[in-house]
């Protein structure tokens, strides 16, 4: 499961999944290859986001490249919301503290 921010679109999910498949690329590749349904300059505004935002990285001349964050994000354990990495020990945690807040004595 990922956890996207509220700033974040379905592009910024295609982008990163692109970006973890390929080494780099940039909006027109990204655009003419991947499974991207928007335009070339929707594509650019996106990845300046997602590089303002450190999930990946601009390497110049319109060529992209993921960041470990971002693949962190891709794999669940990034909440980009609140930038809070997520552990299996911190998930079942919270899990668990909000299963006990349900139960009452009766």
């Amino acid at each position: 499961m990922r956890y996207a921010g509220s700033w974040m679109t379905a592009v910024d999910d295609r982008i990163l999944e692109y970006l973890s498949e390929h080494e780099s690329g940039s909006p027109t590749k990204m655009k003419r290859e991947g499974p991207i349904r928007c335009s070339r300059q929707q594509v650019h505004r996106r990845c300046k986001k997602l590089a303002e935002n450190s999930l990946i990285n601009d390497l110049g001349n319109g060529v992209y490249m993921i960041t470990e964050n971002g693949e962190a994000y891709l794999e669940g354990r990034l909440d980009t919301e609140n930038w809070q990495y997520i552990d299996e020990e911190t998930e079942e945690n919270v899990h668990n503290d909000s299963t006990e807040d349900t139960v009452t004595d009766g």
